[in-house]
């Protein structure tokens, strides 16, 4: 497999080397490769380690199996990939719910088959979704592009915003719940709230709607990605997921939580991306029209 990425640089001038190691986050092995293969241009011209880069420079990267050994999955039915936002390096797609992002064995078909079948190459998952969990989200067209988006997810510089269907009328315009969340030792599946010896778990809440039927619609933005963060949270509140099969009683066709929104400052141009979905399924998971 050979590629070349092009990139106009956003970034402040440096040197090449600095480009690739502070910004782009190219591993020493893969700089190296890079160096002695003379595989870097700036503007068409090949150039030493040391040479200036300017904003707005046409910078040029050839990789080949040296430097991303090839790899290869099942490709999946492109018809499933339902696609909110594409660019040369990144994709992000609207996941039904049901559907897991990864198989857990290799022959296994879930979203990221779909999406490298829509794409016509193997693309890598950047972060994930519950099976029962809709919504937006993201995966990386290649190796290039991983690391750089997944220093992103690890620096919180990835918003995502969830809706959730939860029973009762949620009392406060916004809220912020920080329990810990922790293993359940009775039932490996579960977490839950676990003050001593849980991690740290930041949600903060809105109030949206409320519907006619003891029902609340509500905004979940994560400081982080403890599992099941959102439904262990509201669950210990007193305001469970309508049909969440472990932490609730409250029976649905479906898990109601979906990943509404993703945003972020894209890395390669600096651009704010901000990509939302449909939520129609909790418009008809309300049973009735909301009201105010």
């Amino acid at each position: 497999m050979t590629f070349t990425v092009k990139i106009t640089t956003p970034y402040p001038k440096g040197t090449v080397k600095e480009l690739l190691e502070e910004h782009l986050l190219i591993p020493r092995k893969i700089r190296h490769f890079l160096r002695i293969k003379k595989h870097v241009f700036i503007n068409g011209q090949n150039i030493n380690w040391q040479s200036p880069v300017n904003t707005g420079d046409l910078i040029e990267l050839i990789f080949d199996d040296n430097d991303y050994p090839s790899k290869t999955i099942p490709m999946g039915n492109k018809d499933l990939a339902d696609c909110l936002y594409e660019d040369e390096h990144l994709i992000i797609v609207n996941k039904p719910e049901g559907m897991k992002v990864h198989g857990n064995e290799p022959r296994e078909i879930a979203l990221l088959n779909h999406v490298s079948s829509y794409t016509g190459q193997t693309c890598y998952v950047v972060h994930r979704l519950d099976k029962e969990t809709s919504g937006a989200v993201m995966f990386a067209k290649n190796p290039f592009i991983l690391p750089i988006v997944n220093r992103l997810l690890e620096n919180k510089l990835i918003q995502r915003e969830y809706w959730a269907l939860v029973k009762g009328q949620f009392p406060q315009k916004t809220a912020v719940f920080k329990e810990k969340i922790g293993r359940d030792r009775h039932d490996r599946r579960k977490r839950l709230v676990d003050q001593k010896h849980g991690q740290t778990a930041l949600t903060h809440v809105s109030l949206l709607k409320y519907f006619p039927n003891n029902t609340s619609l509500i905004k979940c933005q994560l400081q982080t990605g403890r599992t099941h963060q959102i439904r262990v949270h509201l669950a210990y509140h007193g305001y469970p997921l309508i049909g969440d099969p472990l932490y609730s009683k409250q029976t649905a066709d479906r898990l109601m939580l979906h990943a509404h929104q993703l945003s972020f400052i894209h890395p390669l141009t600096l651009q704010k991306i901000t990509v939302r979905t449909q939520s129609d399924s909790f418009e008809k998971g309300s049973g009735k029209e909301p009201k105010n």
